[in-house]
């Protein structure tokens, strides 16, 4: 945990996973426009925004892009330098980091551990939430080694903007599926549905959860519905609901600022800002200013979105 502390990932690490309502994220999808990166509601406009990446996983938002080279001509030798072992000794090609590696190689550690062997593990935790919880793909069984070089120096890992790469590929995931041919979805689904769950009151029947921080912990406790429904049962609940149901400053309870650590607010006067979010080869568009009503200010007439131009879908395939 020092380590984890260190880097800034301290709260993050503390991040557990629930069960997702699939039909509740499905029903979002069809509410997404890619054009401007938001769900559109009868109400309004609202969508994940950089407010939602501070509180409900606790993640820095504000630094450098997290960008850098994807394909290394020596992966086991960066794996060795900075993890201490490799996966793959006698290839030379692989690019990804299967978590039950990971699990295998850092689940335990001995009671006499050398501070060398704590760096270790502390990036391949990392790694692993990193890959398995943040930004997740479709396939959601590895991750990425291109993350690695990022977690050389642990004191200097927060000076990089992870909210902003966990925005992007969250936007490009949902970007993706709204295309029919695509059925599978990657990206924090975590966050979008605890996202949901706090923005729409009337999704949440279960009501007295405790809040934690980071505050995507609360649905970790208790389901945060009490059933499933289908498809066409959420757009009904949203459609009739969503006027008077959603909270839009969803996180100005007093019982909730109790429990929000003072420095997610260091950099609160990004939230609303109108920037690309990086993540390597993923770059999206943060139309924060289209959103105001969220973040508790009056709501203007926008501008006309903002996009990327040519970069908006490149991947990384041929393209180091």
């Amino acid at each position: 945990m020092p380590y984890l502390e260190q880097a800034r990932f301290g709260s993050a690490a503390l991040i557990r996973t629930f069960d997702l309502q699939y039909d509740l994220i499905s029903t979002l999808v069809k509410r997404w426009r890619p054009e401007t990166h938001i769900f559109y509601f009868s109400c309004g406009e609202c969508t994940v925004t950089l407010e939602d990446v501070a509180l409900q996983l606790g993640l820095p938002i504000d630094g450098s892009p997290i960008t850098g080279v994807s394909a290394f001509a020596e992966p086991a030798a960066l794996c060795y330098s900075l993890l201490g072992d490799s996966p793959n000794d006698d290839e030379s090609n692989f690019s990804g980091l299967k978590f039950t590696w990971l699990k295998g190689k850092f689940g335990h550690l001995s009671a006499n551990a050398t501070e060398r062997e704590l760096m270790c593990a502390a990036r391949a935790y990392i790694m692993h939430i990193t890959g398995g919880v943040m930004m997740p793909d479709s396939n959601n069984n590895n991750v990425h080694i291109m993350y690695i070089p990022l977690l050389a120096d642990l004191s200097n890992v927060y000076s990089y903007s992870w909210g902003f790469a966990v925005l992007a590929v969250l936007y490009r995931e949902l970007c993706q599926t709204t295309k029919p041919a695509i059925v599978d979805m990657g990206g924090c689904l975590t966050l979008l549905q605890s996202w949901a769950l706090y923005q729409m009151s009337f999704l949440a029947s279960v009501t007295h959860q405790p809040y934690i921080y980071p505050l995507v912990n609360r649905w970790s406790i208790y389901s945060g519905i009490e059933r499933s429904y289908n498809v066409p049962i959420y757009c009904l609940m949203i459609e009739q609901h969503a006027r008077e149901g959603i909270i839009w400053m969803s996180y100005r309870r007093p019982e909730i600022t109790a429990n929000i650590l003072s420095s997610a607010y260091v950099h609160s006067h990004m939230w609303c800002t109108n920037a690309p979010v990086i993540n390597f080869n993923v770059v999206e568009w943060y139309h924060g200013n289209r959103v105001l009503r969220q973040l508790g200010y009056v709501q203007y007439i926008p501008d006309p979105p903002c996009n990327v131009g040519v970069v908006h879908g490149i991947n990384k395939r041929g393209k180091p």
